[in-house]
């Protein structure tokens, strides 16, 4: 007897922990504002905002097309809140020379 009401204690108390925990807003994140524009050959332009403060903005062209230097460029950002609270913040270049990431929290090459 005195072990199954430890275990009904015990059940009872997982429960409340379950249920008094913070629930996470990031599944239940849904897209607040998305916009695309020019997508094809010569390029593209994207943009989105979620619910849960995430966005990114993104955009390429096409460099030197038809040549046997073409290459594509691509300008973009993203930002979201990590679990510590803080916006994080990136800009960023990808061409020719490679990703090229850009923010506050990220370290800087000598």
């Amino acid at each position: 007897m005195k072990v199954l009401l430890f275990q009904i204690i015990a059940l009872a108390a997982i429960v409340v922990v379950v249920i008094a925990a913070p629930q996470s807003l990031e599944r239940d994140a849904v897209v607040t504002a998305y916009n695309s524009d020019n997508i094809g050959i010569g390029g593209y332009n994207y943009q989105y905002e979620t619910s849960n403060g995430i966005s990114a903005q993104e955009s390429a062209q096409l460099n030197n097309p038809g040549s046997e230097n073409e290459s594509i460029a691509v300008r973009g950002e993203f930002q979201y809140t990590g679990p510590d609270g803080v916006l994080y913040r990136v800009v960023y270049i990808a061409d020719e020379n490679g990703f090229q990431p850009q923010g506050a929290h990220l370290p800087v090459a000598p």
